[in-house]
């Protein structure tokens, strides 16, 4: 009887142990997430070389005639070629076109020349190859939109802090994290 009920408190403390560390990873993914738009980079230059530099606080996104459209506050800073400023802008209202990334990014490409061996009386040979290798992402698409984020990261147009997490999720699809 004792036993028995040594072997149902050590049964109870390691199920209430696992289900604490079964928690703590969502916890922390959630605590990792990345934090929400709160503001948009603007940047353009003019024709005689004046540039604006600003951003834009998004309010809402809208559609017109089958465009989507970014709402929002807009701030910035006009300076001319010399760098002087020329007009500043705050919380001035605005809507932007929204455009959507591409739905493939070009992950490999490789170009074998010609390869003509001789093993011991054998010959082998190879004429030219090319291997293009693109990722597709969209909804379904895990592999594809992971390494279209990768690609991205890596090309510095994607947030650098996120490679890690992207690689270990990377690594974990393809089983490659044990």
């Amino acid at each position: 009887m004792r036993r028995s009920l040594f072997h149902l408190s050590a049964l109870v403390i390691a199920l209430l142990t696992a289900l604490a560390f079964s928690v703590a990873p969502a916890s922390a993914r959630e605590a990792a997430a990345p934090p929400p738009l709160d503001s948009v980079p603007v940047t353009g230059t003019a024709a005689d070389g004046s540039t604006f530099t600003g951003t834009v606080v998004p309010t809402a996104f809208t559609s017109q005639d089958r465009r989507l459209l970014l709402d929002g506050a807009l701030s910035g800073t006009m300076r001319d070629a010399s760098g002087a400023t020329t007009g500043t802008v705050a919380d001035a209202p605005v809507s932007l076109p929204v455009s959507l990334p591409s739905a493939t990014c070009p992950i490999l490409h490789l170009t074998l020349g010609p390869l003509d061996l001789d093993l011991l009386g054998l010959t082998v040979h190879l004429d030219r190859v090319v291997l293009d290798i693109t990722a597709i992402s969209g909804p379904g698409n895990l592999l594809g939109n992971l390494l279209c984020a990768i690609a991205g990261i890596l090309d510095g147009t994607g947030d650098a802090a996120a490679l890690p997490a992207l690689v270990a999720q990377l690594n974990g699809l393809l089983g490659l994290g044990r």
